[in-house]
């Protein structure tokens, strides 16, 4: 690996000077008092962030983690953890919860804007991960708020899941270069993961189906009618399909409720700009209820060795009263939500980490690069890995070189578009046909998880090779969820609580936030969109046809943001952002990721292509110095 360092002003010249990357970073831990940093973008050559992001388990429900024996009377520990046993509150109000986490649900308006201040409420679930230092100690740095990306994706899950990851990351305690604890007064953070509007675990819920099985129905019909491109009729089936999930999912959201005498609809307030919004309330609520804990235990100080006229700790945990600034790291369409919060808020940035960045303009206003231009460099690493470890770790594996493989492809995927396979039942799966719908499915998966996912690739390869559909059948079968009646679904009936699930499911959080962000998507007719899919497949033969879908997702869609915010955006903000991005990354490309916010001038890029063990050591140990430090002006390479 090789690290260059020159300053912004000369970051796009040929004339580099090449330094010792480990020493940039010791130097700069010891000059960060003296230097800003002004733009960081951290580029790796290799796709191991994929895996941290995207082999994490979906969403957590509210039920089944058990929470520790903590100090909160609440709610009891000794039974699984329920969100609708938290009454919802204007203050953060932590209770124990899971196993080692503390969970609340903030009370907010639903539409800021409402000049009587008779707002429907939101109730935001949030989940804390605690610092190793209580907050009171002066370690304590603050709470980093994590967004996993989407649009619809769990706070809550990424807290659950990945959080004490992050905060190994984020924290001061190790080091990174030297994989080595250290000793001094750096820094602790807490993760604070919460669910969006109309996400999860966050009310009010909503959902597209009345029932879970009318869910599951309506999926299995989309797989068999299969995704763009497969037919001759492909466009037509995809096109009315979304148009009648669509139509569903905004007669839901624009529905009003009959107790209710706002007058609001939840359909309008699901986009990212109110989301932002509640991110700064979340901060200062956060702030109030450290307020009172140093408080608290200011006074056990001053009763047990007498009154301390510093009154360090109350300082210290003070409340900065509408002037609380964020921490955050945001991944994927958590930059998005990042960049937004920079453009409303810019004066009230701490630290902001955007890890995988979209282009946030073209995410809102499209037009701009194609998001899968480094789509298939990724899907043909295949051919070369196979290549490169042989049969015995690649079944797929041919003498004739990566050329062989991937012609061995080509015939296994046009031959399943030709004519499909079908394959009997076995004690591992029913009786299946394997389309080219099938193959394309294991095709984008792999490109989004190829570390996970390129091993199965092989072996599923291998079978089609041969005739036997065996695998693949039993792999298809196995992404169906089972779901029947249940007798509570029966009893309270069609659209009830029981019957749709005690969480918004992520695909329909998903598409109401995009829909209600990306106004664009629900502009064009069956002809302009056929134009647009024959581009994006041009752009990706791997995953040009499954991207175009996305943009399907809103047509026909109706309801409307009533607030939404204008670029440019992020901007020039009190502290700088830092950036981080792949070199191939399948949606966000590393060119779109990074050059809308180039031309900030206070910026400074850091680029770090990561290729070994040592040298994700390195990248650990910039974004820890992130959230510590920050970084010098310049551009690292």
């Amino acid at each position: 690996m090789e690290i260059v360092y020159r300053p912004i002003s000369d970051a796009r010249s040929s004339g580099e000077q090449m330094v010792d990357a480990e020493a940039a970073v010791q130097s700069h831990r010891m000059q960060f008092q003296n230097n800003r940093i002004h733009r960081v973008v951290i580029s790796l050559m290799v796709l191991a962030t994929w895996f941290f992001w995207y082999t994490t388990p979906r969403p957590v429900n509210s039920g089944g983690h058990n929470g520790p024996e903590g100090k909160d009377h609440t709610l009891s520990p000794s039974k699984p953890f329920n969100w609708s046993e938290v009454v919802p509150s204007s203050s953060l109000v932590y209770h124990d919860c899971f196993d080692g986490f503390q969970c609340a649900r903030l009370e907010l308006p639903m539409d800021y804007h409402r000049a009587d201040g008779l707002s429907r409420k939101v109730a935001v679930a949030v989940t804390r991960l605690p610092a190793k230092v209580p907050v009171t100690d002066p370690r304590y740095g603050g709470a980093v708020l994590i967004n996993p990306g989407g649009p619809g994706g769990s706070g809550v899950a990424q807290a659950l899941t990945t959080g004490r990851n992050l905060q190994t990351i984020v924290d001061a305690d190790i080091d990174f270069l030297t994989e080595s604890h250290k000793h001094n007064d750096s820094f602790y953070f807490d993760i604070i993961g919460f669910d969006p509007r109309g996400v999860n675990n966050t009310t009010p819920q909503f959902s597209c189906f009345p029932s879970l099985l009318s869910k599951v129905n309506f999926g299995l019909q989309a797989e068999a009618d299969g995704i763009l491109g497969s037919s001759a009729d492909s466009l037509m089936r995809n096109w009315q399909r979304r148009a009648a999930l669509s139509q569903s999912c905004s007669e839901v959201l624009l529905a009003r409720d009959g107790n209710d005498s706002t007058g609001e609809v939840l359909g309008e307030h699901l986009n990212t700009v109110p989301v932002a919004r509640d991110m700064l309330e979340i901060i200062e609520r956060h702030a109030e209820w450290r307020e009172k804990q140093g408080l608290k235990r200011q006074q056990e100080e001053d009763k047990a060795t007498g009154y301390h006229a510093e009154q360090k700790i109350a300082v210290r945990t003070r409340w900065d009263r509408g002037q609380e600034k964020l921490l955050y790291w945001g991944r994927s369409y958590g930059t998005v939500l990042g960049a937004t919060f920079a453009t409303m808020f810019p004066d009230r940035i701490s630290r902001m980490l955007l890890d995988g960045v979209v282009d946030t303009d073209h995410y809102y206003d499209g037009g701009g690069e194609s998001s899968i231009t480094d789509a298939d460099a990724i899907f043909h690493r295949f051919f070369h890995y196979c290549d490169v470890v042989g049969l015995e770790k690649c079944p797929f594996y041919m003498k004739g070189g990566p050329s062989e493989i991937r012609e061995a492809y080509k015939g296994i995927e046009s031959g399943l578009r030709a004519k499909s396979m079908p394959v009997a039942a076995s004690s591992n799966h029913g009786p299946e046909v394997i389309t080219w719908s099938d193959l394309k499915l294991i095709q984008r998966i792999s490109v989004y998880q190829p570390l996970l996912t390129f091993p199965l690739l092989a072996k599923l390869l291998a079978d089609l090779k041969r005739g036997d559909g065996s695998s693949m059948a039993a792999f298809k079968q196995g992404l169906r969820p089972v779901t029947c009646l249940s007798e509570e679904c029966i009893g309270t009936g069609s659209w009830s609580q029981q019957c749709t699930g005690f969480e918004t499911s992520e695909d329909s959080s998903s598409q109401a936030i995009l829909c209600s962000d990306a106004i664009y998507t629900n502009t064009f007719d069956l002809d302009e969109f056929e134009g647009i899919w024959n581009g994006f497949v041009a752009d990706s033969k791997s995953i040009g046809d499954y991207w175009a879908s996305v943009y399907l997702t809103c047509v026909g869609w109706q309801p409307r943001a009533k607030w939404r915010v204008n670029g440019p955006y992020a901007g020039n903000t009190s502290h700088p952002l830092m950036l981080v991005s792949t070199t191939l990354d399948p949606v966000t490309p590393l060119k779109s990721d990074f050059e809308p916010l180039i031309d900030t001038p206070q910026e400074t890029a850091l680029i770090h292509n990561m290729s070994s063990t040592s040298d994700r050591r390195l990248y650990e140990a910039m974004l820890q110095d992130t959230f510590t430090f920050g970084f010098p002006a310049g551009l690292v390479t």
